[in-house]
């Protein structure tokens, strides 16, 4: 048996709801360190990047599903919409740092720093586009919603380049793991503009 088809075995008797708890570990974890001390010197600006970075993860890995899927045969479309509702937790709770414990509640404060700094304005952006998403991410609505629902959800890709532009505003010195986010989010969203030839040719072979 391949890999592959070993994977696919697993993922079938393997639910996706554990994923929803496995995934919210980090954050009950940062919040921990938080609440303990043990966050630093600015333990407020630590979560919040804390929170952001596993947005980002949680993003690629979403992005990820379907290249898996195209090229190496590993389905895991079952917990994509996991994944995807994990990305939006995990943006909004990036944001309610920011907001009430970075800004305390200032709304006129906030909102100017929102207008001075362009890649809050970005990521603002992304957290906006994500609502709508997380709101028809269930049956009904993808039901209701038929072909409109693919089409909606294509909005994860103006997301991604959101996103990799905040995550390279934000960062004065970017680390090596943050320019491997960065080379991801080439490689998986230039494979959706590659992806018709490429598959065109995998048939062919």
């Amino acid at each position: 048996m391949s890999v592959s088809s070993t994977v696919n075995s697993a993922v079938r008797k393997i639910p996706a709801w554990p994923l929803y708890i496995l995934g919210l570990i980090p954050a009950v974890w940062g919040f921990y360190l938080g609440a303990t001390n043990q966050l630093g010197t600015d333990p407020v600006k630590t979560f919040e990047i804390f929170l952001g970075l596993w947005a980002i993860r949680f993003l690629l890995l979403t992005l990820a599903v379907t290249p898996l899927r195209d090229l190496a045969g590993v389905n895991l479309i079952k917990y994509r919409r996991a994944l995807g509702l994990l990305v939006f937790w995990y943006v909004l709770f990036h944001f309610l740092v920011w907001l009430i414990l970075d800004q305390q509640l200032m709304m006129a404060q906030a909102i100017d720093d929102i207008t001075k700094r362009p890649f809050i304005m970005l990521g603002m952006a992304a957290l906006i586009l994500l609502i709508p998403l997380a709101l028809t991410s269930f049956n009904f609505a993808i039901r209701k919603l038929r072909k409109n629902w693919n089409k909606l959800h294509k909005l994860i890709y103006a997301i991604s380049i959101l996103a990799a532009i905040h995550l390279f505003m934000a960062t004065k010195v970017l680390d090596a793991e943050q320019y491997i986010y960065l080379a991801l989010f080439v490689v998986l969203l230039g494979y959706r503009i590659a992806r018709e030839p490429i598959l065109q040719a995998k048939r062919a072979a």
